[in-house]
């Protein structure tokens, strides 16, 4: 699969966001190395604590089929600047895997590539 196909599930994915609060749709897709994909996005909450991003959504449905490998992620959003994982987000992904590869899009439909590691050098981690 390439970095554009994941990237067009995450997209897919962003279509079922419920965002009554923020009115931004996010949407990813998360490829174990076997190649199966999961596919998630935000689920807003009242209480903003509670919401759960897009990524992390792609993240328990993995791991609540007995995926834990991940490979690399696609993160979409409908803006100008490149959709980056929180920090919530990036610690639960290096959990499974501190070197996967991250695919980062926006609305033009352009990307960027990046390590996690390099995203958040300073993970914990026991």
């Amino acid at each position: 699969m390439t970095d554009q196909e994941l990237l067009d599930l995450a997209r897919k994915a962003a279509e079922a966001a419920y965002v009554p609060y923020s009115h931004f749709p996010v949407g990813a897709a998360l490829e174990c190395a076997d190649g199966t994909v999961f596919t998630g996005c935000n689920v807003e909450n009242a209480a903003y604590g509670d919401t759960i991003c897009a990524e992390r959504t792609a993240a328990v449905k993995a791991v609540s089929e007995g995926h834990r490998d991940f490979k690399r992620i696609a993160i979409w959003g409908d803006s100008r600047e490149y959709c980056y994982p929180c920090g919530s987000c990036r610690q639960v992904l290096q959990e499974f895997n501190k070197y996967m590869t991250v695919i980062c899009g926006r609305g033009d439909g352009s990307w960027t590539v990046n390590c996690l590691a390099d995203m958040m050098p300073f993970f914990f981690d026991f």
